[in-house]
């Protein structure tokens, strides 16, 4: 049985009618939900409502009716996208996330740094700014209807409300929201407290409405002789707000002297500052309560002048002075930029904070036009994830699990073999996103692996994770990063298929005039496997050709032959030289000069009578690709080829030649020819391959 829904007509004031038949269609959809007498949770109409107040723009006013909680018993399910567009479907799923959210917890009172980073998280994780109105405004739906509740919800409840929500409110200067979420929120957690300073404020009413009305009397027919129009008014405190300051000035609620509070409204800024001059004129004013929140916005946007003065009775009275646009923010913040956009109009003070919103981090100012859509880049530097006990932890976007676990204790960073993510096996190369949870699997004991400081491996994003890493292994005896550091510069050259390297040079190169300091540098991870691929120089030919004058080269080649135009280039097949490889010409009468690496063993054992025919060559500056045969050599041959090939397709390398032995034993060798562009490029493939599933070893393959 269904009921019939007849929405509140204010819901549809201040709409057009297209609008309307949009809104009437959406609340035709939420009618189509059978009743549940035990349902007593914030319906989407009544949420819808209470923006109302906003004047927000249709589509938040869509989402919120169609983020019903209900909703998603009916069958079949409504295509919102297809009703309502993609901005309204995509509004749904973000209340819909933070609705289902359940990461606070009662501890979370007492840590500051856990409500900031889950305030933070909810940022992050919507896509749209106005999803978070939508929930502060379900939150304020909850809070009316609480009083039914179990007292152990009820405290619950409103814990996560003054930790979390109105924060929130506040941070968005949303004021309407955040006064009444802090006063209901504080009535369920301190009921006696609550009803001793209502009860204070209700039996000094009469006598403060008469300071008040007095005062204002006053102050209108001063405005009139000035000739300026403004509204002056009342205001209200809010008892949250009046516990606040009692417990930070440790004073009863009688000897508060701000509980008389005015407000007054003028057209423009320079009549804020007349009637701040017209004030101090007429009554005694207290210097050090005065506050320029005008010429100093508060961090989220809020401006106004604020003066306390002492009446001809001694009674002290707030003033707060501002104009209406800066009243409109103070009231409804962000939620404000829509009842401006729809109309045409422009208010700075809500670009402005949504542009403080964007520099909650101290990062720079972002451009003001991305306020014209809301997007929530908020914290898109940022990625908040849980601990499996719920804890959140803040880390740089592009984290991995590895990073996580050196976030939690530098131990188990140390430990780290392997992560579960949502209780999923995930590699330790995984980009973390918010909201998911990771569990870090460690060994008993060990330390970290060189791979993980590689930055073309991508196992660590965070400085903090890179350092504790780079740490540990400065911290190893000198002796084991030396035997370290001499086994990987020979790994290195080995797989780069090179024989002989020159030490002294290559040390000098990395500033090192000693090759122990070194070998110790490689070691501890100072020096990687791809920077030393990129600089290692092999020796010259023991009797090297006499140099004659380098010739540029020409648009065509890649390789500059010394004295010798036009020439017709050959690349040797047997070593398979690559740019960046240490390289010699021989000139041979049918192919032209043929390239070689000097440290091909072809060249090597030239018989001493042709040894005349070496040329000597360098490489051009033009762009080319050589091809390069390599070898893997894996355990198994289950997924070998389809792995190595998908890496090297995400890679942008061409496969010329392939082909797969295996061995009795099931192990299996993989020789490819693959295309590359110069030396350094190959060892970034050769790290990337030896780091698949079941690969003993990856090196560059010599052919006769």
């Amino acid at each position: 049985m269904s009921k019939k829904i007849d929405p509140n007509k204010s819901l549809l004031d201040g709409f057009s009618e297209p609008d309307r038949e949009q809104l009437n269609q959406a609340l035709a959809i939420i009618a189509r939900i059978p009743d549940d007498p035990d349902y007593h949770r914030p319906k989407g109409f009544e949420v819808a409502a209470i923006l109302t107040d906003f004047h927000v723009d249709l589509k938040t006013t869509l989402a919120a009716i169609l983020s019903d909680p209900r909703l998603s018993t009916l069958d079949p399910q409504p295509d919102i996208a297809g009703l309502f567009g993609e901005t309204v479907d995509s509004l749904v799923k973000d209340v819909n996330w933070l609705n289902k959210l359940s990461v606070y917890t009662p501890e979370m009172t007492h840590q500051p740094n856990q409500t900031e980073t889950l305030r933070r998280m909810l940022l992050s994780m919507t896509h749209d700014v106005r999803a978070v109105l939508i929930k502060l405004a379900y939150r304020i739906k909850r809070l009316r209807s609480l009083a039914g509740e179990p007292e152990e919800v009820r405290h619950f409840i409103a814990r996560e409300t003054l930790d979390i929500y109105a924060p929130l409110a506040n941070r968005m200067g949303i004021h309407q929201f955040k006064w009444e979420l802090e006063d209901m929120a504080f009535r369920y957690l301190e009921p006696l407290v609550y009803k001793s300073i209502a009860k204070s404020l209700a039996d000094k009413r009469t006598e403060r409405e008469r300071c008040v009305n007095r005062f204002i009397e006053q102050l209108n027919a001063a405005l009139g002789l000035e000739g300026i129009t403004a509204e002056v008014y009342g205001r209200p405190k809010h008892i949250y707000s009046i516990w606040k300051k009692m417990q930070r000035k440790q004073l009863d609620i009688e000897d508060l002297y701000d509980l008389l509070a005015v407000r007054v409204i003028v057209t423009n800024l320079t009549q804020c500052y007349t009637v701040l001059g017209l004030v101090h004129s007429l009554w005694q004013t207290i210097p050090k309560e005065f506050d320029d929140y005008i010429a100093n916005p508060k961090e989220n946007g809020y401006q106004s002048l604020h003066t306390v003065i002492v009446d001809n009775e001694g009674n002290r009275i707030e003033v707060q002075i501002r104009t209406r646009e800066m009243h409109e923010f103070a009231e409804m913040g962000v939620a404000a930029h829509w009842s401006y956009k729809e109309g045409g109009r422009h208010n700075a003070a809500v670009e402005k904070n949504i542009a403080s919103l964007r520099k909650l981090l101290e990062e720079k100012d972002n451009d003001e036009t991305l306020a014209e859509d809301f997007k929530t880049e908020l914290f898109s530097d940022r990625v908040y994830v849980l601990t499996p006990a719920g804890k959140l932890i803040d880390l740089v976007k592009g984290s991995t699990p590895l990073d996580f676990a050196y976030a939690i204790h530098t131990e188990i960073g140390h430990r780290c073999r392997g992560a579960k993510v949502n209780g999923r096996i995930t590699p330790l190369t995984y980009a973390l996103k918010s909201g998911e949870q990771v569990e870090v699997l460690t060994a008993k004991e060990g330390g970290p692996n060189h791979n993980w400081i590689d930055p073309n491996l991508g196992y660590l994003k965070s400085p903090h994770a890179i350092g504790r890493v780079k740490s540990w292994f400065k911290n190893q005896q000198m002796a084991q990063n030396i035997a370290t550091g001499k086994s990987i510069l020979d790994k290195e050259t080995q797989r780069l298929g090179l024989k002989m390297v020159n030490l002294n040079d290559l040390a000098k190169h990395f500033k090192h005039t000693d090759k122990d300091r070194f070998f110790e540098a490689i070691g501890r991870g100072d020096i990687n496997s791809r920077q030393l691929a990129a600089f290692v120089k092999i020796p010259e030919l023991e009797a090297p050709p006499a140099k004659v004058r380098q010739k540029k080269p020409s648009a065509k080649s890649a390789v500059t032959v010394d004295g010798i135009d036009n020439v017709l280039t050959t690349f040797a097949h047997c070593c398979s030289p690559v740019q960046g490889d240490e390289i010699i010409g021989y000139i041979s009468h049918k192919k032209g000069i043929i390239i070689h690496r000097t440290a091909c063993e072809n060249i090597l054992h030239l018989p001493p009578e042709k040894q005349a025919q070496l040329i000597q060559v360098e490489w051009g500056g033009d762009k080319s690709y050589y091809s390069v045969p390599i070898r893997i050599q894996a355990q198994s041959a289950k997924d070998l080829l389809g792995n190595v090939t998908q890496l090297l397709a995400h890679s942008k390398i061409h496969i010329s030649n392939a082909s797969l032995n295996t061995h009795p034993d099931f192990s299996a060798d993989l020789n490819l020819t693959i295309q590359i562009e110069n030396i350094g490029q190959l060892s970034q493939v050769l790290n990337r391959i030896s780091c698949l599933p079941n690969i003993v070893e990856v090196s560059r393959r010599q052919t006769v």
